[in-house]
């Protein structure tokens, strides 16, 4: 049986729930293609079922941000999912603060330890500052869900290098969550 990944690109693509801004990039566009590469990487792995919050870019969930995030959760929730993956862009007003780094609802459980794996395998290959993991029950989407979730802040959109690394290689992102998923899982990488 196929692990049931389900892969959560934050926000939608405008209005209601839409994310951030920076340098004329929106985080919105930024998670949906992140998460539309992982989507095929899994797709072509066979020990893994994999399904998109967003399958289009114009896709947009719920009527404002609870019932969108609610919505999220739900999708994975009644699928179910065995692992529920969110992807985001940080942003902040100070332009210096950069990196990656991943939230979770508990230490020391299994998200905690898929974190671990997935946040030093973004770095290793894109380069990011490593940030850590934090704990945060209280993102909705964290506390909702029946299964191990994992919410991914790739790098600063406002930080100008995070900005590029993350607008010009999304695909290492992608490949980065992938490796780091296959590591948690003690799996082989398969694809070259």
């Amino acid at each position: 049986m196929a692990i049931q990944i389900y892969i959560d690109q934050g926000h939608n693509p405008q209005g209601i729930n839409a994310g951030a801004e920076g340098f004329g990039v929106r985080e919105q566009d930024i998670t949906y293609q992140v998460g539309l590469y992982l989507y095929n990487i899994l797709s072509e792995d066979y020990r893994f079922t994999a399904r998109l919050s967003r399958p289009t870019p114009e896709t947009t969930l719920g009527y404002n941000n609870t019932s969108s995030l609610r919505e999220r959760v739900n999708q994975a929730n009644s699928w179910p999912a065995d692992y529920f993956i969110s992807i985001h862009a940080n942003a902040s007003e100070n332009p210096e603060l950069n990196g990656s780094e991943v939230y979770v609802a508990a230490s020391y459980t299994p998200a905690w330890y898929l974190a671990m794996d997935v946040l030093s395998e973004i770095v290793r290959r894109t380069g990011t500052k490593y940030n850590g993991v934090y704990i945060n029950p209280a993102l909705y989407v964290l506390r909702n869900t029946n299964m191990p979730a994992i919410l991914v802040e790739l790098g600063y959109i406002t930080n100008y290098e995070d900005n590029q690394k993350m607008t010009q290689n999304p695909y290492q992102f992608a490949y980065g969550i992938y490796v780091g998923l296959l590591n948690y899982l003690g799996l082989p990488q398969i694809l070259s």
